[in-house]
């Protein structure tokens, strides 16, 4: 894929996912972002659908199940979410949707909060390899990706991703 290739598409999954989330019609939802790339996704839809209420943060570092084979990170950041979640619509962003694992500590963690109305997934791309029963129910576009190629975000802006080679 060419540069122009990849930014044509990341404009497309962009407006995909707009539009999905847009068609929930959520009233009043509390949009959170997982720290760093949905983060930056979730800053993009917040603004661009108009959303009043301050943005929430979800850093799951404390909540993920591969430590013996990432390690631990010594800069955590605290999440930022108000001090309940009860009876909320969520919409929960992140930017790649692969195992499934962020996702299951995402929500981990969110529980911790109360227990939302609704949780709606937001993700930019869908990919090949869940490991975890989950799904996204907005995306940008299922993107299919050879072996050994990821998905890299940077940002915030401008935001941009690459396909690398691993």
């Amino acid at each position: 894929m060419t540069d122009l290739d990849v930014k044509t598409l990341q404009d497309k999954l962009i407006a995909n996912l707009k539009a999905e989330v847009a068609l929930r019609q959520l009233q009043n939802p509390f949009m959170i972002g997982i720290h760093t790339g949905g983060v930056w996704i979730a800053e993009r839809l917040h603004r661009e659908l108009g959303i009043t209420e301050p943005l929430g943060v979800l850093n799951i570092s404390f909540y993920r199940d591969d430590f013996s084979q990432i390690g631990m990170h010594p800069q955590v950041k605290p999440s930022k979410l108000p001090s309940t979640l009860e009876e909320r619509d969520i919409i929960l962003v992140d930017d790649v949707l692969y195992s499934g694992r962020t996702i299951r500590a995402a929500l981990n963690e969110i529980f911790d909060y109360g227990r939302p109305k609704n949780v709606v997934l937001a993700v930019l791309i869908d990919r090949n390899g869940r490991q975890l029963p989950i799904q996204a129910d907005c995306s940008g576009g299922h993107v299919t990706l050879a072996s050994g190629q990821r998905v890299k975000l940077t940002g915030p802006d401008p935001l941009e991703f690459f396909i690398q080679q691993v």
